[in-house]
């Protein structure tokens, strides 16, 4: 039981770079920031597309934006294209308890760096986010 405990730990991928993580439910929005925050980066929160919009031009030293793909008001992938927009090489990990097919497909095929299948747990997503930072 040590041994596999061991073989866990050594599988989380850590990191200091800030992330931006936009989702519009709070449960998931807390509990994502704990992840990144317990796997040692730097988090900004955003419920909505709009109010990620504004907080990425104020804080234009974000490595990384996880997004979720279904918010009101502006979805993932209008949100995507006006991060794009501001910045053309912005890295964004897409989020989504849909599966890659139809609007996360679309949005990946318009160059988003990669994407998650909620739900996850900490060791698949601390892999995908280094994959995606790392890139």
């Amino acid at each position: 039981m040590i041994e596999e405990n061991n073989r866990r730990t050594e599988s989380i991928k850590k990191g200091t770079e800030k992330i931006l993580l936009v989702d519009d439910e709070i449960i998931v929005l807390d509990v994502t920031k704990a992840l990144l925050t317990h796997l040692e980066y730097k988090v900004l929160t955003a419920r909505n597309g709009k109010a990620a919009i504004t907080l990425y031009q104020e804080n234009r030293d974000i490595d990384l934006v996880v997004l979720d793909m279904i918010m009101p008001n502006m979805q993932g992938g209008e949100f995507f294209d006006s991060l794009r927009k501001i910045n053309p090489t912005i890295i964004v990990l897409l989020s989504s308890g849909y599966s890659l097919d139809g609007q996360a497909q679309k949005i990946m095929e318009r160059g988003c760096n990669g994407f998650i299948q909620k739900p996850f747990n900490i060791t698949e997503f601390s892999l995908k986010v280094r994959e995606v930072l790392d890139k």
